[in-house]
């Protein structure tokens, strides 16, 4: 089992409770899934871009990507309808707590310059997203054989009711907000 599913059920549940008063269990917020997208618009040009963001990403995460299509034509970008111009990953369970702990305790600390994470980046719902600018930080990634720098988003999907109940679970699982 996770460690940080341990952790939430041992440590943040209890502390949630007592933060908000909540009469019942099941009413404490909780992960419901991670999504992981990486958007790719160089792979309209470049096909192999695409296959080794699927690569990476799947190596990240430890599940196979699925590749994102474009839904509309653009003329301007040379853009077709159903042509492949990303990869995402949604993650739930096990999977999620232990990339989410990766996450919190290899990656972002390697990040150059790091002073936490913007504590505003919610979404009126109680979903969090977090943008990561390269994939190097992961520990999973060989820097010699990555041809270029690719960024990604992470979205922290809870069942929060509001960002303040939303932004005190993942203060309690461990995320470093900036001050």
């Amino acid at each position: 089992m996770a460690r940080l599913r341990d952790q939430y059920r041992n440590d943040v549940v209890p502390a949630l409770i007592q933060h908000f008063q909540y009469a019942n269990v099941m009413a404490v917020p909780r992960l419901e899934k991670m999504v992981v997208n990486m958007g790719l618009g160089d792979a309209i040009q470049n096909g192999k871009i695409l296959d080794a963001a699927v690569d990476e990403l799947g190596r990240i995460t430890g599940q196979r990507p699925i590749i994102t299509r474009a839904k509309k034509s653009i003329a301007n970008f040379k853009l077709r309808e159903k042509m492949a111009i990303g990869a995402a990953v949604t993650l739930r369970g096990d999977r999620m707590f232990e990339l989410l702990d990766r996450l919190l305790n290899v990656a972002l600390p390697r990040v150059r310059d790091f002073r936490g994470v913007s504590p505003r980046a919610f979404d009126g719902r109680g979903n969090y997203t977090l943008g990561l600018r390269d994939q190097l930080i992961f520990p999973e990634i060989d820097y010699a054989k990555v041809d270029a720098i690719k960024g990604m988003n992470v979205t922290l999907v809870t069942t929060a009711k509001t960002d303040d109940e939303a932004r005190q679970l993942l203060r309690l699982l461990g995320m470093p907000f900036r001050v």
